[in-house]
């Protein structure tokens, strides 16, 4: 496993980030283990979760299953960087959701009391908050700061203009501000490319691409149909709307003897603004087949041919549809 820094921080994080939002709902909690412990012993030292995961209101079943595995010690909080995250609802009364320096603090006490630690390394928006002024937000990550409760803070699903009003606050506050930013970014969704990866790259934040294997549509899923595996109503639906490219795609693959879920990870890894895309196994297997990922090393020539079968939007703006 390769490390590499968290954007413009001296944080060092592995190269894959385990996502976690499987875990309770699909992956049962000594499964759950198994793949955490796993990780580790792969190298993986980032994780990634949320208050919300689980989907249970309130509960946060997914950082309870990684609390519990924290809690069976061996160096296992230590040797983890964690990332989890707040806006989502978390019951029924009105702040308990959003970025209210309420509400930021509250589930900020409640993800710690969860996971079973005295400190997140890295506290994410898991939306941006238009309701809730950045003086506000800041402020409540401050006091975090100070108390030592939270190390660094990102957004996710933040645009490109919101990662500069974010981050002009937090220098007029004398603050660090955003370390990173987590977005939909694979193959089949550049539209980031346009101003959001550009952003980052200004600040020095670090991308976290989640989805990076565009719900499975990248992992090979016409190949898996034709063998025999049931695809979902809504998955269908995509391929539909994206056959001929999957078809390219999938040929592709073959053609340059490589699984497809490695090719769509190795694209991601390319770019120098991408610190981690997440993956999200629901089994042992999974984790281990997404190593392949970091020794494909993609040339001019194949970075080419990608683009071809997934133009993108054409570069950064304005360049993209103004030039």
């Amino acid at each position: 496993m390769e490390f590499t820094q968290l954007g413009r921080t001296g944080l060092k994080v592995s190269q894959l980030c385990l996502g976690t939002m499987n875990f309770g709902p699909q992956t049962i909690e000594a499964e759950s283990f198994a793949i955490m412990d796993k990780a580790h012993e792969l190298g993986i030292n980032f994780f990634d979760t949320a208050n919300v995961y689980g989907w249970k209101l309130g509960e946060g079943v997914t950082e309870q299953i990684i609390g519990h595995w924290f809690a069976q010690a061996g160096g296992r909080r230590e040797k983890t960087v964690l990332a989890t995250k707040v806006y989502g609802r978390m019951g029924d009364w009105p702040n308990q959701q959003r970025l209210s320096a309420l509400n930021i603090r509250q589930a900020c006490e409640a993800s710690l009391k969860r996971l079973k630690t005295d400190y997140i390394d890295l506290y994410q928006f898991h939306h941006v908050d238009r309701l809730t002024p950045w003086e506000e937000i800041w402020q409540a990550c401050e006091v975090l700061v100070q108390q030592g409760k939270v190390i660094y803070v990102g957004s996710s699903n933040f645009a490109g203009w919101q990662i500069a009003k974010a981050n002009e606050a937090a220098k007029a506050r004398h603050f660090m501000g955003l370390s990173s930013e987590q977005s939909l970014y694979n193959l089949n969704d550049r539209m980031i490319e346009l101003e959001v990866i550009p952003a980052c790259k200004d600040y020095g934040l670090g991308l976290i691409p989640w989805s990076p294997l565009a719900g499975g549509l990248l992992g090979g899923v016409l190949e898996k149909i034709e063998k025999g595996r049931r695809a979902s109503e809504d998955t269908q639906k995509e391929i539909e709307k994206n056959r001929a490219k999957l078809e390219k795609w999938e040929a592709y693959c073959k053609q340059i003897g490589e699984q497809p879920a490695d090719v769509a990870l190795a694209w991601l890894l390319r770019n120098p603004v991408v610190t981690a895309p997440i993956i999200g196994p629901r089994t042992l297997e999974q984790l281990n087949g997404a190593l392949r990922a970091l020794e494909i090393k993609l040339d001019e020539a194949a970075l080419k041919a990608l683009d071809e079968i997934f133009p993108g939007p054409g570069g950064e703006a304005p360049e993209a549809y103004a030039w």
